[in-house]
């Protein structure tokens, strides 16, 4: 006890001017927003990094699940577009819900498990088969463009005859012409391909964008393929243009598969024999 005694005698002054300093402290931090504040804020500077690092932890794993989401959210998306054209207005401009009547194709999302882009004779294959509905003779696109044709189907799984087929053929016209031709592959580079048949007098340039044309059961109106990069002024007979596609053959995403809800009746229509 007179150690302690002699302790606070001895250091009177000292002790005295610390309980000042944390009093002095405590006022500073209880009436200063200011202080308050950055020491808030250096706080939440330093929990905030670390949520932010755990959330791109999180983010990262969940990578394959967020993008099956936004795949079927976009499968969704353009089975509503195509829904949404076929709202057709009568003379009083009351709408017309012509939906089920009209709607000409639906879109089926998938997944790529094989690609082969170095070959002649490229094949891919897909992750739906004859349980989803596909069957033979169906456009296949991404966002960026076309991918191919389905060319045989199972239950679970489906092979499409890629772009990139010495074997392909699709019929493909320019953006902003009225002028057809036929898209097909030479075998060499696997981002270019050529489109023949075009009609000499076509005003076709380099840059100019190549899309499908619709005359078929196949490709809706309008897929993007491609660029010019390439036209043989010289060749007056095939007048081939060589074509960039949009799409790396070579590293594909997911796709999405194009059913044609008419394409029977219209194949039986063709098909009648005329009197």
């Amino acid at each position: 006890m007179q150690q302690l005694i002699y302790f606070f005698q001895k250091f009177k002054y000292l002790l005295f001017f610390l309980l000042l300093q944390f009093i002095a402290v405590v006022l500073t931090f209880n009436n200063l927003n200011f202080h308050k504040s950055k020491y808030v804020s250096s706080a939440n500077a330093v929990t905030g990094g670390m949520y932010s690092k755990a959330s791109s932890i999180s983010e990262y794993f969940n990578l394959k699940s967020v993008n099956q989401q936004l795949l079927e959210e976009n499968t969704l998306l353009r089975n509503q577009l195509e829904k949404n054209t076929s709202i057709v207005f009568n003379k009083d401009s009351t709408i017309v819900d012509s939906v089920k009547y009209n709607q000409k194709f639906t879109f089926i999302s998938a997944k790529i498990i094989n690609n082969n882009y170095s070959k002649a004779f490229n094949y891919l294959t897909i992750n739906k088969g004859k349980n989803e509905g596909l069957d033979k003779e169906m456009a296949v696109i991404n966002g960026k463009g076309i991918i191919g044709i389905t060319d045989a189907t199972s239950s679970n799984y489906t092979r499409v005859q890629s772009i990139l087929n010495k074997n392909s053929k699709i019929n493909a016209k320019l953006k902003n012409d009225r002028s057809f031709g036929t898209l097909k592959w030479n075998g060499k580079k696997y981002n270019i391909v050529q489109l023949t048949d075009v009609p000499r007098q076509a005003p076709v340039k380099i840059g100019d964008t190549i899309e499908t044309g619709g005359k078929s059961t196949i490709f809706p109106a309008g897929i993007p393929i491609g660029t010019v990069v390439k036209v043989d002024e010289e060749n007056s007979l095939d007048n081939i243009i060589e074509v960039k596609l949009f799409n790396d053959m070579s590293n594909i995403g997911p796709v999405y598969v194009i059913k044609n809800l008419h394409k029977i009746e219209i194949k039986t229509l063709e098909n009648q024999d005329i009197e």
